[in-house]
């Protein structure tokens, strides 16, 4: 979207972005600057203004996430349209938590979003310019359930393994063994989606 237009041409999504007062210190883990206090839809989020990454505490990711309104908020946002990336891949760099300094995890979201962003598992998560709006898209187009489903797949998979080996072993000793039968399946499908988001990082 351009700056001054109120909605996506594409998708139709309003701009909802507002600046807020704060007087919370929450540094750029790239720039070491302050970051502005900003509310997209309903979600606070903080952001650079040298940068544009965006800092989202665990909660408000959860909440964009499992929330399709919120996730148009995060779209709808107006922006510059950036130039062609020509520029050599930099060095990665590991940067620090905005709120315990402590060195941050790289983490590819989902497992196979393709979009590598920096986690704090107790506190949040940085995204450096443009990914935030890389992974709602992922998750719009299906993303987070084709990960679970890869999660279930994998699951059943090492529980097979298990009971095969379970019975090789009783037979050498000359036993009857029965299988576990568990469904991870049913069990993940009916956790909640912030429950789903936040196993993600695990």
């Amino acid at each position: 979207m351009f700056i001054g237009t109120k909605f996506c041409s594409h998708c139709g999504a309003q701009a909802e972005r507002a600046e807020v007062p704060s007087q919370k210190i929450c540094r750029c883990p790239r720039c070491r600057v302050n970051t502005n206090a900003l509310a997209i839809g309903k979600t606070e989020l903080r952001e650079c203004p040298r940068c544009e990454g965006v800092w989202a505490d665990a909660e408000a990711l959860q909440r964009i996430c499992a929330d399709r309104e919120q996730q148009a908020a995060v779209l709808g946002v107006a922006t510059t349209v950036a130039a062609p990336d020509t520029a050599p891949m930099e060095t990665v760099r590991y940067v620090p938590c905005p709120v315990c300094q402590k060195l941050m995890n790289r983490v590819n979201f989902a497992h196979c979003s393709s979009v590598v962003v920096d986690v704090c598992k107790g506190h949040g998560t940085w995204f450096d310019k443009d990914e935030l709006r890389r992974i709602v898209e992922f998750i719009r187009a299906g993303g987070l359930e084709k990960s679970r489903v890869k999660e279930i797949d994998e699951l059943e998979r090492q529980r097979r393994e298990l009971n095969a080996a379970r019975t090789a072993t009783a037979r050498d000793r000359g036993l009857e063994y029965q299988p576990t039968v568990f469904s991870p399946r049913g069990n993940a499908l009916s956790l909640a989606a912030a429950a789903i988001v936040s196993s993600l990082f695990d």
